[in-house]
This record gives structure tokens, C-alpha cells and sequence, in this order.
């Protein structure tokens, strides 16, 4: 089964579940998604993995997301494509397992879907 954890190494809570999943002899795929953003595809496809709208997955508090007003976007697709230009905004980290995907705040939430 393949892990993938999308981090950033800047964040807290992105190194306490990857040492999570190592504490747990998992060997996760780390995507630093601000260096390689995933395609809007694929956070697309982690969207449905996680059963969330787009906005769930942003993180609102980024002036990134003011200067754009994005607070006002109603467009799904408008939100993702945001996230893939603007990855900043993806909130972090995500772990994508056998199917599932879980946001890791906190950290140990990744441990329902291993």
C-alpha cells in the first residue's frame, strides 16, 4: 500500500505526522506540495477522498486568500484552481492512504484511515 503525505517541512503539525507515520513504520511518498503542487486533478481527487468541499481544504487565514477575494468565490472549480496556483493555501498536511485521504490536524486524525 503506498502513503503519500503532502507536507511542508516549515509546519509543525506537517512533521509531527510524518514522524507519526514513521513512529508507525510507515515509509510515506513526501510531497512537498509548495515545491511540486499537486495538479488540480488531483486535488480534485483528494476532495472526494476527504468528502469536503474545496473551501474545507483551504486555509482561510492566508492573505493570499483575501487579496483574492476568495472568501466570495461560489465556483468549486474556481477554489481548486486557487489551490493549485496559490498552494500556500492548501491546508496541511494531507495523507493519502489505500483510497483515503485525512487531513492531520491533529496529527493522530491519519491514524483512522491506516
Amino acid at each position: 500500500m503506498n502513503t503519500v503525505i503532502w507536507h511542508n517541512p516549515k509546519c509543525s503539525k506537517s512533521r509531527q505526522t510524518l514522524q507519526l507515520l514513521r513512529d508507525r513504520s510507515f515509509d510515506p511518498e513526501i510531497v512537498e506540495y509548495l515545491k511540486n503542487t499537486p495538479s488540480e486533478e488531483e486535488i480534485a481527487a483528494v476532495l472526494k477522498m476527504l468528502d469536503i468541499k474545496p473551501r474545507e481544504l483551504m486555509r482561510t487565514s492566508e492573505s493570499i486568500y483575501r487579496e483574492n477575494d476568495l472568501a466570495d468565490e461560489k465556483n468549486d472549480a474556481a477554489l481548486i484552481e486557487a489551490m493549485w496556483t496559490y498552494p500556500i493555501l492548501i491546508e496541511r498536511p494531507v495523507v493519502i492512504h489505500d483510497g483515503k485521504a485525512m487531513i492531520g490536524r491533529p496529527p493522530e486524525a491519519v491514524l483512522s484511515i491506516l
